[in-house]
């Protein structure tokens, strides 16, 4: 009896250890496409967006539960994008981020807090906007605009 008890959990460690395999496997799979094999939201939103550059790399990454896109823009400016084509990192290194990207009420908090800084980046997830200044401050809002922390 003491011997069953010790084979079934050795085996259901060596299962779930080879389960743990498969899925790291198959997470985190990057996998470089033509920009023409974006999904048209994506291909919409960077000419919208980002009209005057050029697509020099597009991924697909499969995640265990998520297909997600990364592009590298002509201008240094780097999207990643949900499998649906909605935005959720936009960074510009070398720039700001285009204003007509950017809500109206943060532009105009950010303005109004820090003038003279742009935004760089700005990540949108289930939760927050979260934009990142010139001067390296991180802003956080929520969906209803409202500053909610700053980190320096």
């Amino acid at each position: 009896m003491k011997t069953t008890k010790t084979m079934r959990s050795i085996l259901l460690i060596l299962s779930n250890l080879f389960l743990l395999g498969i899925f790291s496997a198959y997470a985190d799979e990057h996998t470089p496409i033509e920009p023409k094999q974006l999904p048209a939201k994506v291909q919409k939103f960077i000419k919208s967006y980002f009209p005057k550059t050029e697509v020099t790399m597009a991924s697909m990454e499969k995640d265990f539960l998520e297909t997600s896109y990364k592009v590298v823009l002509s201008s240094g400016a780097q999207i990643e994008f949900h499998n649906n084509g909605e935005w959720k990192e936009v960074k510009n290194p070398g720039g700001m981020i285009p204003a007509a990207l950017i809500p109206a009420q943060i532009a105009k908090n950010v303005k109004s807090l820090y003038p003279g800084t742009s935004i760089v980046e700005m990540d949108k997830n289930s939760k927050n906007y979260e934009v990142t200044l010139s001067n390296g401050y991180e802003l956080t809002y929520n969906f209803k605009f409202k500053l909610i922390d700053i980190d320096d």
